[in-house]
């Protein structure tokens, strides 16, 4: 005869912490940091502000969270553009995927690392920090790639990786910027195209 164990049993969250995390994601990445209240965070997660703190911690380390969703999610196509043959096509493929993912129809318009905290009181200060720090990463992955291009004879001798990788995110992030503004994806697509025909011949 069976019998049952008896015991405490850790009480299920009543909810999907997936599915709420994608959610606080769209909210900072519309209102940004400071912009998205508690109120906003929980009203469009379906919980409490408790569950909130007891899932994901502060709110802080909620935009945390939801800064690395964006990365694996929405931003996941540098990666990929990195892994491109020809710098080139590396370039080409970032701002195919800035144009995607600043411009699609169901997401807010313009990019979360980019204005989720461009300005911000002293107590938002640490993720600002996080997003500089977000946006260094991404520059500093696209100069070594532009790098080995220079060492592979992708790019003349004479090109300066570092210039050309700020010359590109500097670009992508005003597409973004705009993207924001309310500025289409057509019209962004021709601004996209023109800055590629100025790319340095291999």
């Amino acid at each position: 005869m069976e019998t049952k164990q008896k015991g405490p049993i850790g009480r299920p969250r009543g909810f999907d912490a997936d599915q709420a995390l994608e959610r606080a994601m769209l909210v900072f990445w519309e209102h940004g940091y400071e912009g998205a209240s508690l109120a906003n965070l929980t009203d469009a997660m379906g919980i409490s502000t408790t569950s909130m703190y007891a899932a994901f911690g502060n709110k802080e380390e909620l935009f945390r969270k939801a800064l690395e969703r964006y990365t694996e999610g929405p931003s996941a196509y540098l990666p990929r553009a990195l892994e491109e043959p020809t710098a080139l096509g590396v370039a080409t493929a970032i701002l195919a995927g800035t144009l995607r993912t600043t411009t699609r129809p169901a997401h807010p318009h313009g990019c979360l690392g980019v204005q989720g905290a461009l300005t911000t009181s002293s107590s938002g200060q640490e993720v600002r920090d996080l997003l500089v720090t977000w946006r260094s990463n991404g520059y500093s992955c696209i100069r070594e790639r532009f790098q080995r291009a220079v060492d592979d004879g992708d790019l003349p001798p004479e090109t300066d990786p570092g210039l050309l990788a700020r010359y590109l995110t500097t670009f992508a992030y005003g597409i973004a910027v705009q993207a924001a503004s309310g500025v289409g994806r057509d019209e962004l697509q021709e601004i996209a195209d023109a800055a590629l025909r100025n790319w340095p011949p291999s």
